[in-house]
């Protein structure tokens, strides 16, 4: 027998149609990834799961992440109910709260109380599921949400397929512990080191299963990663500067000044906040040191990639989740098999 890889090697999959979406699905599977995580931009991510269901055979898909409050759970459920049947059980729903800003501002819902709201939204989902199943009547009577009318035939009714794994994103203590107490797992959000996994993220995910009562490992991690590979030093060095960049862009953020602290680099988000308002981008990239972007990407030439992820991440994720690739292989086409030899090589590990 084989031994199992350290973790699954996933992809991001990044489109603006539904037919470009169906291509890089395709890619992912060709590549050997095992799930393809599609995220919430300018198109509805469900549509876009669709698309990449429809387009293969195999390759487990997830939102990473749908953003929750901006529709119903009894939606959310619905959605994950269909994708689950149209992939044979190989769809993960990856809810998140997004920003208050784009909540409130961009879709016009309710963000009051983001996580209590949000553990709550995964009761209503997993209730409707029940009620899907015929298992109990639809009655959820949350502070947030309330269901009590699901007809046979406004239901989608059983499937053979176990209920969809519901996967969280967050950030702070409170954010991972409530993870780990409901959730199936955490989706870590890109801007993260192995540092504040270990100190910040496991710890609290750990003492979120202790107090539900869950066995340790219950809520899965994946993790996303930003790479910097190639053949040369110039290649290198400039995707070490877009990395730079996203690192900044990221970290202005108020909320993720917690992955800093981490590390001791007290004040860098504050910095970077103030240097966005201002529209000084190229003050933003000045305020991520080097020593940063080793902390928060992985740098590698392609042979040595896989090897490096494994040394990273082995026993910290369950779920590794290349950040960069699918936009790799779409600009220079022929990555996509240097991607692919990456993913062999950790699969066969």
């Amino acid at each position: 027998m084989s031994p199992s890889p350290p973790f699954r090697l996933d992809v991001i999959g990044f489109g603006s149609s539904p037919s470009e979406m169906q291509g890089v699905a395709r890619q992912a599977q060709q590549a050997g990834f095992s799930t393809l995580w599609l995220t919430e931009s300018t198109q509805p991510v469900y549509s876009l799961c669709t698309a990449a269901a429809l387009a293969t055979d195999d390759l487990a898909i997830g939102t990473g992440i749908a953003v929750a409050f901006a529709r119903s759970p009894m939606i959310s459920a619905q959605a994950a109910w269909m994708l689950a049947k149209a992939t044979g059980g190989r769809f993960t729903l990856g809810l998140g709260t997004q920003v208050r800003a784009h909540v409130e501002r961009r879709y016009s819902a309710a963000f009051d109380h983001p996580g209590p709201r949000l553990q709550e939204y995964v009761a209503a989902v997993r209730s409707i599921f029940r009620a899907f199943r015929r298992q109990e009547r639809l009655r959820f009577d949350g502070d947030y949400y309330a269901f009590s009318l699901l007809p046979d035939m406004w239901s989608p009714g059983p499937m053979d397929y176990d209920d969809p794994p519901v996967y969280l994103a967050g950030v702070s203590p409170w954010m991972c512990r409530m993870i780990g107490e409901v959730a199936d797992g955490m989706h870590v959000h890109p801007l993260n080191t192995v540092a504040y996994l270990e100190k910040v993220v496991r710890p609290a995910v750990a003492e979120g299963e202790a107090r539900a009562g869950r066995n340790p490992g219950a809520a899965r991690l994946a993790c996303p990663v930003m790479t910097i590979v190639g053949d040369g030093e110039e290649e290198l060095s400039a995707q070490r500067e877009e990395v730079r960049m996203r690192i900044a862009f990221y970290g202005s953020t108020p909320g993720y000044q917690v992955v800093f602290d981490t590390h001791g680099w007290d004040g860098v988000g504050a910095r970077l906040n103030q240097l966005q308002r201002a529209g000084d981008f190229g003050g933003m990239a000045a305020a991520v040191t080097d020593e940063m972007v080793d902390a928060f990407a992985v740098t590698a030439p392609w042979e040595g990639l896989g090897q490096a992820l494994i040394d990273r991440y082995r026993g910290v994720a369950h779920h590794v989740i290349c950040y960069s690739a699918s936009p790799q292989w779409a600009s220079h086409p022929a990555t996509l098999e240097r991607w692919s030899d990456v993913a062999r090589d950790v699969a066969g590990r």
